[in-house]
């Protein structure tokens, strides 16, 4: 495996040597930017594996940094936050971020949670399948495209995943503890809200009415099923 690159952003250039130093360490290749402007120099012009994003940062904050990512790379972004409460991590989810650490965290679990997350993004890229369609989406998993219709729609990694996750299961309901165990990991059980964003994302680009939804259907008390559309 090729050493992955990551791109750390925090204002505290304390937090950002000791980061750089403990990544260094596990054989990262490690690229630091301390404000929002730089981090998006950087990551254009270097493309890195994954993101490390502070939140509270001065000019351009993480949320607005994680949004503009989203607009043209599916990389991992684990967000990094001392707002722990669900109403901030939710936002950042919604902002397209693919998980989050608390502040203070421990250097073990946030560098067990970015060589989890760059392994499954390495392992669902490698994967090669036959087309999947269901009505007028298409998912071509040798691509890592989806279509809707003639027109290709943009995905996160983790939307893809989950996407791609219902779709090898097509019309077998699926609980969110299997959900967020295959797409984020056997740590993440219990964590719905991470799931239940990443579904309404989905929803928002793929479903013509998200209200009445007609992939991606949620069965009450059990949970997500995608169904199988005859054209």
């Amino acid at each position: 495996m090729t050493k992955a690159a990551i791109l750390a952003i925090d204002d505290d250039i304390y937090i950002l040597r000791m980061l750089k130093r403990a990544m260094e360490t596990e054989g990262f290749s490690v690229l630091t930017a301390s404000n929002g402007e730089e981090a998006l120099r950087l990551f254009a012009g270097e493309n890195p594996d994954l993101v490390l994003l502070d939140i509270t940062m001065p000019g351009i904050d993480g949320y607005t940094v994680c949004e503009r990512i989203r607009e043209f790379s599916r990389n991992p972004i684990i967000i990094v936050t001392a707002r722990g409460n669900d109403d901030e991590i939710v936002r950042g989810l919604e902002a397209g971020a693919d998980d989050y650490v608390v502040k203070p965290f421990s250097i073990r679990e946030l560098l067990a949670r970015i060589k989890a997350t760059i392994r499954r993004s390495r392992d669902w890229e490698k994967k090669e399948e036959p087309v999947f369609r269901t009505g007028e989406l298409t998912i071509d998993f040798s691509s890592s495209r989806v279509l809707l219709g003639e027109q290709e729609i943009e995905l996160t990694a983790t939307e893809y995943r989950v996407l791609s996750y219902l779709a090898q299961n097509a019309e077998r309901v699926l609980t969110p503890d299997q959900i967020l165990s295959k797409v984020w990991g056997d740590t993440y059980s219990g964590e719905n809200h991470i799931l239940q964003v990443n579904v309404a994302r989905l929803r928002k680009k793929i479903e013509k009415d998200q209200k009445v939804p007609r992939y991606i259907l949620t069965r009450p008390g059990i949970g997500y099923m995608l169904a199988k559309i005859m054209t």
